[in-house]
């Protein structure tokens, strides 16, 4: 018998993204729900070669669904996770509503699945932030050999990231400028057409932006407490797909073809990279696919037992959709869940 799966949020990017994720993998689902706001009632959305109408998620009733993908931002969450997990349906939620929660396991299914049998107590499982899933895909497999310590990192992050508003004004005002008519912010406090923004979430008391507090204390919850981060989480006019550029310092010696040969052979990542032009991986080729990509890895000379790389993945897929499928994935490969009998 297969399982029953909700889509809550099935209008926005990720959502939407989810359910062809949902049946590319093909998905062991018998009944696939799509659920968003009121407002959205009716409209249609694709599922492979089928179309699925928007339901209302206030008026559904979920004591038959199996696994609640849950996208509709951390207000939505907060409300609903915990009704919906206390039907029996396990919660994967996008949002940071329950990240830096206890009783809340913080999944990448390539770097610290184990911790996924931990969703019984709230019956909510947490997808980290795009940018930090990405990044501990490529930091987990050079952790096991050398120990990182700490971690610098850049973020060239694309406006997909911000929604579906955020590319509409990336399109709008390159269009402005090309037609030489006004430039108008709406998602963004400055222009992002042919422009970069070093601020992405709101700023905080010691002077960095959530974004960049995301990056550091969920490093620290799925790969290791004792890491130290510093990030830099910068806004990019990019469409979809997100970059970074990663100093490392390890507490054991590592060489560069060494941390080469361990990423080629890491789960979830692709190494691309020829020291020539062209010989590394940009968010355009990124965008589609489901790998992370490593390139530009060098030894960083300033620090003993330092390396250096670039790292790019699609934030709608392995930053947000694609990674909580494959936590749905681990629930079922691991027999944490069993699906629920239905009537016939």
């Amino acid at each position: 018998m297969g399982y029953k799966v909700a889509v809550v949020g099935a209008t926005g990017n990720v959502g939407r993204e989810m359910l062809t994720i949902l049946d590319e993998r093909k998905f062991p689902a018998d009944e696939v729900v799509a659920l968003a706001s009121r407002r959205s009632v009716g409209v249609e959305v694709s599922y492979g070669d089928r179309t699925l109408k928007v339901k209302a998620l206030e008026h559904y009733d979920f004591s038959d669904v199996d696994i609640c993908l849950m996208s509709a931002g951390g207000a939505v969450s907060k409300e609903w996770s915990p009704k919906i997990g206390a039907t029996g349906a396990v919660v994967i939620d996008n949002s940071s509503a329950w990240r830096m929660d206890p009783d809340v396991p913080l999944i990448v299914p390539e770097v610290n699945a184990d911790a996924a049998a931990g969703f019984t107590k709230k019956n909510i499982i947490a997808n980290p932030n795009c940018s930090t899933a990405q990044l501990v895909v490529a930091l987990k497999p050079l952790h096991d050999k050398a120990r990182i310590k700490r971690v610098v990192v850049s973020t060239y992050q694309s406006v997909s990231g911000a929604g579906k508003d955020a590319m509409d004004e990336l399109f709008s005002q390159t269009k402005a400028v090309y037609t030489n008519d006004e430039l108008i912010n709406k998602k963004f406090p400055k222009r992002i057409a042919f422009n970069v923004i070093p601020h992405i979430d709101v700023f905080m008391e010691d002077g960095y932006t959530k974004e960049e507090w995301k990056m550091m204390a969920e490093t620290k919850k799925i790969l290791d407490p004792k890491i130290k981060l510093t990030a830099t989480c910068v806004r990019v006019p990019v469409f979809i797909g997100h970059s970074e550029a990663v100093n490392i310092e390890f507490e054991n010696p590592i060489t560069a073809d060494e941390a080469r040969d361990i990423l080629r052979k890491a789960p979830g990542c692709l190494v691309i990279d020829k020291q020539e032009p062209g010989g590394y991986a940009t968010p355009y080729e990124a965008a589609g696919e489901d790998a992370t990509y490593i390139s530009r890895i060098r030894e960083d000379g300033t620090v003993e037992n330092g390396l250096a790389l670039w790292c790019v993945s699609d934030n709608l897929r392995k930053g947000a959709a694609l990674n909580a499928v494959q936590i749905a994935e681990c629930l079922i490969n691991r027999k944490l869940i069993t699906a629920k009998k239905r009537a016939a």
